[in-house]
């Protein structure tokens, strides 16, 4: 995943820092408190990260595994997603969002949080685009740039 972090007139933020949460590639968290059956806690997969984004360009990237989609509330899946957190020089509190995937459009549709979100044109702020170059080892890039305010402002949610 790779981006931006953007001020309300689209002017990259270059001392954003941005932690991530993610299952595994089973969908598995690598926490006690995941108690979904059948999925395998990889041991070499921990699950977050932190990045700061470049002074000079204000990008930022991670290099991790897509996640599977994870078991919700009432036998509800959601879609594959990853939680971050956005910190920044002017922001007081931490703001959180989830990164969706393009290519799992499906699965989008029928995931219950982005579906709390009431205008379709806001659920589009949640979705990394896939992108036709190719990360190290041949690995998939998706485009991801957070915008704080402003035209194509990022849903936050209320944590």
């Amino acid at each position: 995943i790779e981006g931006r972090v953007l001020d309300g007139i689209g002017t990259p933020i270059r001392d954003a820092l941005i932690e991530i949460w993610q299952a595994n590639a089973d969908g598995k968290y690598a926490h006690p408190a995941d108690r979904q059956r059948g999925k395998k806690v990889d041991p070499a997969f921990r699950g977050w990260g932190r990045a700061c984004t470049d002074f000079q360009t204000g990008t930022y990237f991670f290099e991790t595994v897509k996640p599977g989609r994870v078991e919700g509330r009432n036998g509800t899946r959601m879609a594959p997603h990853i939680a971050a957190w956005v910190v920044a020089r002017g922001i007081n509190m931490g703001l959180h969002t989830r990164i969706y995937f393009s290519d799992e459009a499906k699965a989008n549709a029928e995931d219950p949080v982005i579906n709390l979100v009431e205008w379709e044109s806001r659920r589009k702020t949640l979705i990394a685009e896939r992108q036709p170059k190719k990360g190290k080892h041949g690995t998939a890039v998706y485009r991801f740039d957070i915008r704080l305010q402003g035209e194509g402002e990022t849903v936050f949610f209320d944590v």
